[in-house]
């Protein structure tokens, strides 16, 4: 390793490495390089130059240690904003763009704010790293009580954003000077160093927050915690290394200020579970009977009873209402029974982790397998095991005609070759990337495949009146992957105007129509599916493109839409 000269002002431009581009990179270097030959600038009385008492090498590794773990939880910070938007409001597209933008030009601002603040480094990095701590660790609560109950989200989003990465862009310029009062080094081997320890925290933090932070600990409790191993990373690490360079009032204020910090971070992880359950119980109407983080989705079922004493128990996935128990009977109903008016010997329920849609098919005795793919295990289990659901599915799951697969269906179905008479897709509302290639020609061509001859697909696609376009796009898509289209629609209260898309391969539109052996609906008949096929002037025909893996255009007209309704 060189130890020419080095720098007080590399990286101003970096932020955390892991999240900055290679111009930025390459800019800072060259600053690093041009102020290496500028001396040694003095330092304040509050941070004497006294010699340090650990050997050279072990005190490089300490500060080096503090980079690799402030990229660590910065790279944590700004994966839990993301994910906290997707979570909230969906289209994880649009969450990771603003967040990204937003962090990475705050990353330079700050880096540029830090310039003057490494004639006292000492100082100045600890108050940043008190803040970023204070900052990211509650960052996550503060956005949910943004949303839950000020209406504010993508504002505060904006704001935080900004905060925290201005906050992590002023570190490495001032850890670059800390290693320097350590030992002298060229400016390039110095920025090797720190890019090394910042790029391999920034993986480990990368790694830590999907499978470590979020399933144990959560949204809320994982940011925190990442905030107080910041501050004792980022504040005690320096204050201990360099702690005979600071004054006695400085090093006492400093301390002061990390145990203030981090009181404010573990009494909010301990009252972490009640915020929670508050801010969650503000986002919906009826009180919450249960409430589950798995790894895919957030599952929460409210429960009402009404005077006239008939209980109203409702669904929800990310916060999208999926069914109430009053009028599930009105969805299911229209959504299973036109398709399963021709052959339906083998069964294919794509989504529907309810079991609901599962329940209208066993209806038919004479359908010989029901498959149903759902991508999370936890709601199968929850669709078996809670009593209320099980008794509305009618233990659909316990027929020995019916099996259940948990698997991604797109990936599913890729490899499948098993042929099936009729194709149900049930999925949720096509709101991000995620779920809008599940409505995609790729999809439907995948579905196309696996159809027997003669055989038909259904498809839930959404609100023809408060979505219209959704609802033509996905109707036009199913087209374009080969199938003649019978678009209808009914009246669900809980969801509104609510359409389907009924298809076959080939040039012949598929009639709308019961099998004699559709006994005992409650809601449909001949004559609501007559009406069903009519649509009024305002919610016809939309000149719409088509959805594709490629182009997701089903993501902004879903986001347009319902953003209004």
């Amino acid at each position: 390793m060189s130890e020419a000269t080095e720098t007080n002002e590399a990286t101003a431009e970096t932020g955390t490495a892991a999240e900055t581009s290679t111009a930025a990179e390459t800019s800072t270097a060259a600053e690093s390089g041009a102020a290496a030959g500028s001396g040694t600038t003095r330092a304040p009385e509050d941070e004497a130059a006294t010699p340090l008492r650990l050997p050279a090498r072990a005190a490089r590794a300490l500060v080096l240690a503090a980079v690799f773990t402030c990229a660590a939880c910065g790279l944590v910070y700004e994966l839990a904003l993301v994910a906290l938007g997707s979570y909230l409001v969906g289209n994880s597209v649009t969450q990771a763009s603003i967040v990204l933008s937003v962090m990475v030009f705050a990353m330079g601002v700050g880096s540029l704010a830090a310039k003057p603040l490494q004639s006292r480094p000492i100082v100045a990095f600890a108050v940043i790293e008190g803040a970023l701590a204070l900052m990211g660790g509650l960052s996550v609560l503060l956005l949910y009580a943004a949303f839950a109950w000020l209406g504010l989200y993508v504002p505060a989003l904006v704001v935080v954003a900004f905060l925290v990465g201005a906050l992590i862009g002023a570190e490495i310029p001032l850890l670059m000077t800390l290693l320097q009062r350590i030992r002298r080094q060229d400016a390039g081997s110095a920025v090797a160093d720190l890019f090394a320890a910042d790029y391999v925290g920034a993986l480990i933090g990368g790694l830590a927050f999907p499978f470590l932070l979020l399933p144990i600990f959560g949204h809320i409790k994982g940011a925190l915690l990442v905030g107080v191993i910041n501050a004792v990373a980022g504040i005690a690490v320096v204050l201990w290394l360099f702690r005979h360079q600071l004054g006695r009032a400085a090093r006492a204020g400093l301390w002061a200020g990390m145990a203030a910090v981090l009181a404010v971070l573990i009494g909010t992880y301990a009252l972490a579970d009640g915020f929670e359950l508050s801010a969650r119980q503000a986002l919906y109407r009826d009180p919450i009977a249960l409430s589950e983080r798995t790894a895919y989705q957030e599952i929460v079922i409210t429960r009402k009873v009404a005077l006239s004493g008939r209980p109203d128990l409702r669904l929800f996935l990310n916060g999208d209402l999926q069914f109430s128990s009053v009028d599930e009977y009105r969805y299911h109903e229209s959504l299973v029974h036109p398709a399963l008016s021709g052959a339906r010997g083998r069964v294919l329920v794509l989504g529907g982790g309810d079991g609901l849609a599962l329940r209208e098919v066993l209806r038919y005795k004479d359908v010989r397998s029901a498959t149903l793919v759902e991508l999370d295990p936890e709601m199968t289990r929850l669709a078996r095991s809670y009593k209320e659901i099980a008794e509305l599915n009618e233990n659909s799951f316990a027929d020995p005609r019916a099996r259940t697969i948990n698997a991604d269906a797109f990936s599913w179905l890729r490899g499948q070759t098993e042929r099936f008479d009729s194709v149900i897709v049930d999925m949720p509302d096509p709101d991000d990337v995620a779920t809008a290639k599940l409505y995609s020609v790729e999809f439907y061509g995948l579905v196309k495949r696996l159809l027997a001859p003669g055989g038909r697909m259904v498809v839930q696609s959404g609100s023809p009146y408060f979505a219209p376009k959704s609802f033509w796009c996905i109707e036009k898509t199913i087209r374009a992957a080969g199938f003649a289209t019978s678009p209808y629609h009914v009246d669900v209260p809980s969801f509104g105007d609510w359409g389907y898309v009924l298809a076959e391969p080939g040039a012949a539109r598929p009639e709308l129509t019961l099998a004699p052996e559709a006994t005992g609906l409650r809601f449909l008949d001949a004559d609501v599916l007559r009406a069903a096929t009519v649509f009024a002037r305002d919610i016809r025909h939309r000149d719409v493109e088509i959805n594709t893996l490629v182009h997701p255009r089903l993501v902004q007209y879903e986001g347009g839409e319902w953003k209004n309704a």
